[in-house]
């Protein structure tokens, strides 16, 4: 079975221009500070907590309802979207999730519901007990040691117990209920650890839905070659922190598969050689990579960290022994790489180390349920912005292009690990939409929306990129005109941190997308019609 990993890719931004709205990015002469950014959004998320009561009243939710912020973005017009989750009872409503989009005077113009059925379970007493519901999902679990979840997926290795059962809403799809949501730990097949969350039915304890918790993305680099590091200082040692960047560091794992550490230490300020053997390479490639996704992120967006709290996270190196896999842990807030094959090939290249961080931020915003189409959505976000990552830094040692994980040889012969402008050349991801998509791996049925940014950033037909030779077809044979990556960028991100729910699919990414490049360029514009054009391209229409 061809090998998967957990991660995704990365790409560049020129100044965002926005029909309607002011650019959404700084240029670097007048970017704002992290601080002032950290500032600005720490009062949007004051405000909106402050008007959570009034809003979940206006908008015609029950008396045992409340609404709970996780994120606000407001627009340089006034514009503001408000995103909140839900519970009902206390308890948390899984697919409970909106997004309240008001005018500059506070009126709600429109909302963005991940459900629209009414939160209003029958009973919240369950007819099945917690134990029985944590037996039940450390079955279900146990069974795939020998079956996968979807196809593409390799069975577990290993499985662990099976932690306390919660009690929550499941309001996905049918009528919303009682249910419990359990958390079984293991082992996927490669080493990567596994989370599995599995939601049974309180009344019948059947299983309703089981996704994954674990997100799988001066010094010489083994990877980004010799560059500048900001490192911290104290007394005659210096460590790879990075105050100017919330506080970022990298630490060594030491081949251990848990724990936080040692943060990497040198009296020279003088990093690795370059060489897999040294310790320190690996490290400088993990540092800098986040160093890198923090300012594509700030000088581009405006964001300022991952949550854009301003706060920096943690990456570690040298996980396990052997371990061909990154992956990002929302539990730790951190990124994690092993070595590769034979411990000679880590997995710290730019890309990766981009498509990581930005699981994060689709977890701080949209929070994209890790299986089926939004699970889809949710690794091509990381493999675009991974790709805009590379892009962005235009490292000589990494030239940029849209083909994810080239530097780590995953597959030994040099090849990549995707392709975004013909995800099928990896011989398992899907170029185009159908009613199957939403059965494959996450890291294959995310092939329809890389597919969708090539054709949008570049266009179909054959083209040659930075000496990369492309070649991107459409479903319909039509041909689509690219408007460029920075725009194709600025409209995902947009309709990710603006439009997408937990429960986003392929067509109403569609609608986000075309309501992104709406607010940034106009209805009607050559970018509307553009993105219109890309998902039809890809046969989603």
């Amino acid at each position: 079975m061809r090998k998967k990993l957990a991660f995704g890719t990365l790409a560049v931004a020129s100044a965002l221009l926005a029909g309607g709205l002011q650019s959404l990015a700084a240029n670097a002469q007048s970017a704002p500070t992290a601080q002032g950014i950290a500032a600005t959004h720490a009062q949007a998320l004051s405000d909106a907590r402050g008007e959570a009561a009034g809003l979940a009243g206006s908008l015609g939710l029950g008396d045992r309802e409340q609404l709970t912020v996780r994120d606000a973005v407001v627009d340089p017009d006034g514009t503001r979207h408000l995103r909140y989750d839900r519970t009902y009872a206390g308890l948390e409503v899984l697919g409970g999730d909106l997004v309240v989009h008001q005018d500059r005077s506070g009126a709600t113009r429109s909302v963005s519901r991940a459900a629209t059925a009414r939160i209003a379970p029958a009973t919240l007493t369950p007819s099945v007990t917690a134990a029985a519901a944590r037996e039940k999902a450390a079955a279900t679990v146990k069974g795939l040691l020998k079956t996968p979840l979807v196809r593409g997926e390799e069975p577990l290795k290993a499985v662990g117990a099976a932690a306390a059962p919660e009690k929550v809403v499941w309001a996905v799809s049918g009528t919303p209920r009682l249910a419990y949501r359990t958390v079984v730990h293991g082992t996927q097949a490669d080493g990567t650890p596994s989370a599995l969350n599995v939601v049974t039915d309180a009344a019948t304890g059947a299983v309703i839905q089981a996704y994954e918790g674990i997100q799988t993305g001066s010094g010489t680099g083994v990877h980004v070659g010799s560059v500048q590091l900001t490192t911290t200082k104290s007394g005659s040692t210096f460590t790879l922190k990075d105050a100017s960047r919330g506080g970022i560091y990298t630490t060594d794992l030491n081949n251990r598969t848990s724990g936080t550490g040692t943060t990497f230490s040198d009296t020279d300020d003088v990093w690795g050689n370059g060489s897999p053997s040294n310790r320190q390479s690996a490290a400088v490639d993990a540092q800098f990579g986040a160093a890198a996704t923090w300012d594509f992120y700030k000088n581009t967006f405006a964001r300022s960290g991952i949550r854009g709290d301003g706060k920096g996270s943690l990456s570690r190196a040298h996980y396990g022994s052997n371990y061909v896999n990154a992956f990002w842990d929302d539990s730790c807030f951190c990124m994690t790489y092993g070595d590769g094959s034979g411990n000679t090939h880590p997995l710290t290249a730019l890309d990766v180390a981009g498509h990581e961080i930005s699981h994060g931020v689709t977890s701080a915003t949209a929070g994209l349920t890790y299986s089926g189409e939004s699970g889809g959505l949710n690794e091509a976000t990381s493999d675009i912005f991974g790709t805009m990552v590379e892009f962005y830094e235009n490292l000589p040692s990494d030239t940029p292009d849209y083909l994810i994980g080239e530097k780590i040889d995953i597959n030994g012969d040099g090849s990549p690990l995707r392709y975004m402008d013909k995800p099928s050349k990896d011989g398992a991801s899907a170029d185009y939409w159908s009613s199957s998509v939403k059965n494959l791996d996450v890291h294959y049925s995310s092939g329809v929306a890389n597919h969708f940014f090539y054709l949008l950033s570049e266009g179909s037909g054959a083209k040659t990129v930075n000496g990369v030779a492309y070649n991107s077809p459409t479903k319909n044979g039509s041909t689509v005109t690219g408007i460029g990556r920075a725009k194709a960028a600025a409209v995902w991100y947009r309709a990710l941190t603006v439009y997408f729910t937990s429960s986003t699919n392929y067509a109403k990414a569609r609608t986000a997308t075309l309501s992104a490049a709406k607010d940034l360029y106009g209805t009607g514009s050559t970018e509307y019609n553009a993105v219109a054009a890309a998902w039809t391209g890809v046969n989603v229409g």
